[in-house]
């Protein structure tokens, strides 16, 4: 049996944090990701950071995917981050925004440990590559 063959899925989790109802891109960046053969793990709408959270320390993922379009995310991505650290889970998980957020808000979030963000229109296949590039690169 080949290496390959007995390496794992890359596990997601892509989460809808906050009010924001707006999932339909969440909804295509999970499916490109099952497509690429990646595990998904999609966290429905309304969750609050806590939650998110808590389902990507449980579901063990190697990426969390957040998705925000409310204009929260100053606040929300913080938390998330946060508690992730709490965890000692924010090492081991490659954290990506998708959605609109200002450039001026694009250095901060990196700062604070996002590996890259996604606005909109961006191709599926620059995001998949981005995450077989950088998770769980060993």
């Amino acid at each position: 049996m080949s290496a390959e063959s007995t390496q794992r899925a890359i596990r997601c989790l892509i989460a809808k944090v906050g009010l924001d109802g707006h999932d339909r891109g969440a909804q295509v960046i999970a499916r490109a990701f099952r497509d690429a053969g990646f595990e998904v793990v999609y966290s429905g709408l309304h969750r609050a950071p806590e939650e998110i959270v808590q389902a990507a320390v449980q579901e063990d993922v190697d990426v969390l995917g957040i998705s925000i379009l409310s204009g929260a995310h100053n606040t929300l991505i913080p938390k998330i981050i946060d508690g992730l650290e709490s965890y000692g889970a924010l090492d081991d998980t490659l954290i990506l925004v998708g959605g609109i957020i200002p450039e001026e808000d694009t250095t901060t979030l990196k700062e604070m440990g996002v590996a890259e963000i996604f606005g909109p229109g961006t191709p599926m296949e620059e995001t998949v590559t981005f995450v077989r590039e950088h998770a769980g690169a060993e």
